[in-house]
C-alpha cells in the first residue's frame, strides 16, 4: 500500500503542531520520523490514525484521497498504530485483548470476526489467530497469558498483533523502544525486518539517532512542526542532531575530573523484600561530595526498588541509609527531601508529576509548605508564580504559562519541569533514575550538563540508567547491578564487554576466590583489603579520586 500525506498542518490556538508536512511512505520501507519532543510526529501520527482531524491537507492511499474520522476509519484502510503508552487491559488475556473491540469483524474490507453462529465469542479462533500471527512473525506471544503479568517488551509485541490481526498495511510505532532493554530493541528490529519483508510498511517514529540508523530505509525530520530535511542512510548522527534541533549539538557532555570530597551518600547492606523475593540483597555503596556514581544494570534487577528504598517510597528489612551522618533508614520520604535528598523518579508521569496541577504548582511540590510559597493555610500564588516564570527560562521549558497542566508538555518539558523542582532547592544527594528515558538529543544534551553542574558544584549524584552510553558520559565511578546486588565497581574506561558481563551476572574479574566488592570499591577477602587487577596482581588502593 502506497501512503502519502500532502501538507498537513494542525493548529491548536496560535500553536501549529503541524505545519504543511508532506512524506510520502513506500510498500516493504521502514520511513524514520525523527524529531526533539514536541516537534509534531505524535501529532502528524494521530492525523492519520484518525484520532484528531487535520486542518489542512490530504491523505492518499493508493493514489485516492482518504479521510479518516476516527481510528476505525484508518484501521479498516489498512493502517495500524502501536502507541507509546500501550493500550492493553491488564487483566484480560492476550487473546482477549487482541480481539478487543473486533469481534464481530471489521466490517465489509474485513471480514475477521470470532463469534460463532450463535453469536458466542468464539475464544478458540480468538487464540487460533493470535497464535498463528505470533507463528509467522516470530513473535512468541502465549495467547492465554495475562498482559498485565508480561514484560514491557511482550506486551509491545501484543500491540503488534492487534494491529496485524486488523490486517494493518502501515504500522506506525511511536517511539517503540523508549521503554525496551537493548536486547529487546534488538528484538524489535528483527520483527520490524520480518514485516518489511512480507511487504508491510514501518512508520518507525523516535528521536534516538542510532536506532534509526540501524532500521530507517528513508528518514524525515520534523523541526517545530515542519519537515527541516530528509535523508537515507548511511548519514552521520552529527547532521541528524543538527537537522533536529536547528544547532550544533554536544553528543557527549564535556567535564572536568571529578573531585570527590567527604563521604555524602552511605548505603550499607541495605535489603528490600516483597512477595517474589528480594530485589535489593545485601547492597552496599557511598557516594561523596562532587562526584557521580552511575549504576548500571538491565532494567528489572533491582533499580527501581533501590531507587524508592533510598527515598522511603518502599519498606526495607535490613541495612541503613545515611546522608552526612545522619541515619534516614526510617525516615519517610517528606523527611528526606528535608534532609537534602533530590530525586528524579524512573516514571515522570506517574510518579514525578501532577498531571492536572499548572507548571507553576508542580515546581513546588515538595515546598508548597514552606516560605515564601506559603504562610499558615494560604498559598502565596504570586510567589509560586514568580519561581515558575524564572525556573521556566532557566531551565527553557517550552509552555505557554506557567499555567499550563503539566501533563500536557511533551516528555522532554515534563522531565525538565522535575529537574528544575528538584535541583532548586537546598540538597546535598541528587538521586536520578534513568533522567534521560524517552529525551531526544537537545533534552539530553540539556539535561546532561545540569547533572554535571550539580556535581561540580559538590552534591553527591547517583545515577540509574539502562543506557550504558549515559553511564559512560556521566559516571566518575561504576557500580554494576544484577539481581539485586552489585557486582562489582569499576572506572568509567572500563572495556564495554566487561561491563556487560558484569550487568548479564558474571563474576568480578578479581580472580580472587571468595572476593567481595565494598562500597568504597575495594576488594575484601574473608575480611582483609586486598585490590587486584584482572591476573591477581596488586593494583591499586580504592580511589580517592575519580
Amino acid at each position: 500500500m502506497e501512503l502519502e500525506l500532502r501538507g498537513i498542518t494542525k493548529r491548536y490556538g496560535l500553536l501549529a503542531a503541524n505545519d504543511g508536512i508532506s512524506l510520502s511512505v513506500a510498500p516493504g520501507q521502514v520511513h524514520a520520523l525523527l524529531g526533539e519532543n514536541g516537534a509534531g510526529k505524535t501529532t502528524l501520527m494521530n492525523v492519520l490514525y484518525g484520532l484528531t482531524q487535520p486542518d489542512e491537507g490530504d491523505i492518499l492511499i493508493d493514489g485516492k484521497p482518504a479521510k479518516f474520522g476516527s481510528p476505525k476509519d484508518a484501521i479498516e484502510a489498512g493502517i495500524g498504530m502501536v502507541h507509546q503508552h500501550f493500550m492493553l487491559v491488564p487483566v484480560f488475556t492476550v487473546a482477549e485483548n487482541v480481539t478487543l473491540g473486533i469481534e464481530g469483524g471489521l466490517g465489509a474490507s474485513s471480514p475477521r470476526g470470532i463469534r460463532s453462529r450463535a453469536g458466542l465469542l468464539d475464544r478458540r479462533k480468538a487464540r487460533r489467530d493470535v497464535a498463528d500471527l505470533s507463528h509467522r512473525y516470530g513473535l512468541d506471544v502465549d495467547p492465554d497469558a495475562l498482559v498485565g503479568e508480561l514484560p514491557v517488551g511482550i506486551q509491545q509485541r501484543v500491540e503488534i498483533v492487534k494491529a496485524l490481526v486488523r490486517q494493518a498495511n502501515v504500522l506506525i510505532l511511536d517511539e517503540p523502544t523508549a521503554v525496551l532493554t537493548p536486547a529487546e530493541t534488538e528484538e524489535l528490529f528483527r520483527i520490524i525486518r520480518q514485516l518489511t519483508g512480507a511487504g508491510t510498511s514501518v512508520i518507525f517514529i523516535s528521536h534516538k539517532l542510532r536506532e534509526v540508523q540501524a532500521i530507517a530505509d528513508t528518514i524525515t525530520v520534523l523541526r517545530r512542526g515542519k519537515v527541516v530535511g530528509q535523508r537515507t542512510p548511511p548519514v552521520t548522527e552529527e547532521d541528524l542532531a543538527n537537522l533536529m534541533v536547528g544547532r550544533d549539538v554536544q553528543l557527549r557532555v564535556s567535564k572536568q575530573p571529578a573531585r570527590p570530597g567527604e563521604v555524602v551518600l552511605d548505603v550499607a547492606d541495605l535489603t528490600v523484600g516483597d512477595s517474589g523475593g528480594l530485589p535489593v540483597n545485601g547492597l552496599s555503596f557511598e557516594v561523596r561530595a562532587g562526584e557521580i556514581l552511575g549504576i548500571a544494570g538491565v532494567q528489572g534487577n533491582g533499580q527501581t526498588e533501590l531507587c524508592e528504598a533510598l527515598m522511603g517510597l518502599r519498606p526495607t528489612v535490613g541495612g541503613s541509609v545515611t546522608v552526612n551522618g545522619r541515619d534516614l533508614s526510617r525516615a519517610s520520604p517528606h523527611a528526606r527531601l528535608r534532609a537534602g535528598v533530590a530525586y528524579v523518579p524512573e516514571d515522570r508521569r506517574e510518579d514525578g508529576l501532577v498531571g492536572p496541577f499548572s507548571v507553576a504548582e508542580n515546581l513546588i511540590l515538595d515546598m508548597y509548605d514552606r516560605p515564601p510559597y506559603s504562610s499558615g493555610i494560604n498559598l502565596n500564588l504570586p510567589a509560586i508564580r514568580a519561581n515558575a516564570t524564572e525556573r521556566i527560562e532557566e531551565f527553557d521549558i517550552r509552555t505557554g504559562s506557567p499555567g499550563t497542566a503539566a501533563g500536557t508538555l511533551s516528555g522532554g518539558n515534563q522531565q525538565k519541569v522535575i529537574l528544575a523542582r528538584e535541583v532548586g532547592r537546598e540538597h546535598k544527594v541528587l538521586i536520578a533514575s534513568q533522567p534521560t528515558r524517552g529525551l531526544d538529543v537537545g533534552s539530553i544534551e540539556f539535561v546532561h550538563r545540569r547533572i554535571i553542574e550539580q556535581r561540580d558544584h559538590g552534591v553527591a549524584v547517583v545515577i540509574v540508567s539502562s543506557e550504558l552510553d549515559e553511564i559512560y558520559a556521566l559516571a566518575d565511578r561504576i557500580a554494576v547491578i544484577y539481581e539485586g546486588k552489585i557486582t562489582g565497581f569499576r572506572d568509567p574506561d572500563v572495556p564495554a564487554g566487561e561491563l556487560g558481563r558484569l550487568m548479564a551476572g558474571g563474576a568480578d574479574s578479581s580472580g580472587v576466590p571468595g572476593a567481595t566488592v565494598e562500597a568504597d570499591g575495594a576488594l575484601r577477602v574473608d575480611g582483609a583489603d586486598a585490590a587486584h587487577d584482572g591476573d591477581g596482581a596488586p593494583a591499586h588502593a580504592p580511589q580517592e579520586e575519580a
